[in-house]
Formats: C-alpha cells, sequence, structure tokens
C-alpha cells in the first residue's frame, strides 16, 4: 500500500472532471457530504464548504493510494484501509470522495479532500505526505497486505491531471527525491538541472538580498510554496540550517577531547599559577629585625 500526496490545487471542478472522464472505469467507493453521482454537482458541493474560509488559497487535497500489480485486494478490505487512513489523518472532519479507477494493471484509488472543516476551519497538511507514507506502512503491516515499491505509482498516468499540475508533480517528486543528500540550495540546484529543472531567486528591490524562490521546467514556473508549503525559500534555508546544526552536534559529540571533571582541574590549576605569578612581592616584610635596628642607629648618628 502506498500513499501518495499531490501538491495542492485551488479548484475542485478540474480534479471532480479528471476522476470521471471515464466513468466506466471510475467507481465512487466512499465519500462523506458531496454528491457522488455527477463531477460538476460533486465540485460544487466542494467549493460550497471551502467559500467558508475564503483565507485558504489552497483547499484541495489530492491522494493516491495504490498497491502492487501483482495484489488483488478485496473491495470490503480496500474501504477498510482507507477510512483507517482518512481517520488517522485526522481527515473524518470534512468533506472527501474515494475513487478508484480500473484502468490500470495495479489497484489504486484517489481521495479528494476538503481542508476546509465541516465547522468552517483550516485542515493543516504539515508533512502530510511523510504521515500519509508511515501510516500507509503501518496498514500495510496491520492487514497483511504486500509491501509495494513506490516506483508502481508512476504507473498512473499523472499527465492526464494537466499538463502545469504534471510538471509540478515532477518538480515535487524530484525535489522529495534530492533534498536528503543535499546540503544547502546550490548543491540543490546543480541535482536538480539534470532533471531538467532549474531554479529562480526573487530578490528585495535592487539588492541581494533573496526574498523568494521558482523552481522551472517546461518553460513553466512555479513558487516554491506552490510546489509544497516546505518548499518555500525560507522553509529550505530553515531544514539546512537544521541539517548544518545536527552535522555539527555529531562532530563535536566524535570530537577527541578532555573530560569535564578533567577540563575543572586544568583551569584550577591555571588560575591558581596565575594569581602566584601576578602577587606582588612585599619585600620589607622578609627584612630581618637586627637589619632594620641597624639601619635605625645609623640613621640617627650613633
Amino acid at each position: 500500500m502506498i500513499s501518495k500526496v499531490i501538491p495542492p490545487g485551488k479548484s475542485f471542478a478540474g480534479l471532480c472532471q479528471y476522476l470521471f472522464q471515464n466513468k466506466e472505469k471510475a467507481e465512487v467507493i466512499l465519500c462523506a457530504g458531496v454528491r457522488d453521482y455527477d463531477p460538476k454537482k460533486m465540485a460544487a458541493d466542494f467549493a460550497t464548504q471551502a467559500a467558508q474560509n475564503p483565507r485558504l488559497k489552497s483547499p484541495v487535497l489530492h491522494i493516491i493510494i495504490s498497491w502492487p500489480p501483482d495484489e488483488n485486494i478485496a473491495a470490503d478490505l480496500m474501504k477498510i484501509t482507507v477510512n483507517e487512513y482518512l481517520e488517522s489523518l485526522h481527515l473524518s472532519d470534512t468533506q472527501f470522495a474515494v475513487v478508484k479507477h480500473n484502468d490500470r494493471k495495479h489497484q489504486h484509488v484517489h481521495l479528494v479532500v476538503n481542508r476546509v472543516s465541516n465547522n468552517g476551519k483550516t485542515i493543516r497538511d504539515n508533512y502530510i505526505g511523510l504521515r500519509g507514507k508511515k501510516i500507509a506502512q503501518q496498514l500495510t503491516k496491520k492487514y497483511g497486505l504486500k509491501i509495494a515499491n513506490e516506483k508502481h505509482l508512476g504507473q498512473t498516468d499523472l499527465t492526464r491531471l494537466h499538463g502545469k499540475d504534471a510538471a509540478r508533480y515532477e518538480i515535487f517528486a524530484a525535489i522529495h527525491d534530492l533534498l536528503p543528500a543535499c546540503k544547502n540550495l546550490e548543491d540543490l540546484k546543480q541535482q536538480l538541472t539534470h532533471r531538467q529543472i532549474s531554479i529562480l531567486y526573487k530578490y528585495k528591490g535592487h539588492s541581494d538580498e533573496v526574498q523568494g524562490i521558482s523552481f522551472c521546467k517546461d518553460e513553466l514556473k512555479f513558487k516554491g510554496s506552490e510546489i509544497d508549503r516546505s518548499f518555500s525559500y525560507n522553509n529550505l534555508q530553515k531544514m539546512f540550517a537544521r541539517k548544518q546544526q545536527q552535522s555539527l552536534h555529531k562532530t563535536r559529540q566524535h570530537k577527541p577531547g578532555i573530560s569535564q571533571p578533567d577540563h575543572d582541574k586544568q583551569l584550577g590549576q591555571a588560575t591558581k599559577l596565575l594569581y602566584e605569578l601576578m602577587k606582588p612581592e612585599f619585600t620589607q616584610d622578609f627584612v630581618p629585625n637586627e637589619l632594620i635596628k641597624k639601619k635605625r642607629r645609623k640613621s640617627l648618628g650613633l
């Protein structure tokens, strides 16, 4: 069982139309709060609830769950696992539709979820891609499903969504794959060029201060936040800064040195030595009394 979150969208109409473009091979297996028999009415239902929170610019959440080509999961078990997946991601208190496509050798379903909840609040999608993968792995173990390889997801023809959406997805997948091995933005920029993806920076006025980042592919340009919220310039910089701190911390842990007690002992000895060296010499205190008496007698002319 594989979970893949597609970069967020702004409109439900295009996605619903795509899901039902071949009605003979599309089947709604679960839904809540939307009419499941017509793509236009389904999109209208999603849009009506999304309008309750106009500040949210990307209310569409699109997730694909797929199984290996050699696994034939029963209909009832598919519904159970998908429903548990939604509950685990806290996506039950909102509108959703789960559409199964029968146009590929491997079984897969599309989850359309409204990020505006039933009470009009925003459903956060922080790290939802990573969380979704972990939940899919847990459900795979729980129900004894076959461990799938993510490459099977590529058998779904995502280019049919829309040319722009396909390019955005490719950029998302490339950044997601390359980030773990990159130390900074320059590393990422160089690695992305091998996948025909370039990086452009937005500068403040005529200065050298970077304000934003965009990714370009096939003459299409997307802001980092349009690809994924975590791919904005500020969030990428924070992520690289954390990696550098973690690397520095590991280096310090493995660097040989003296222990804290030895360090304190050496510091105490050094302080004592410094005190002795800087202590003023009071030579008069060490002159014998006999010599002092002789000096007094000479001064008195005795």
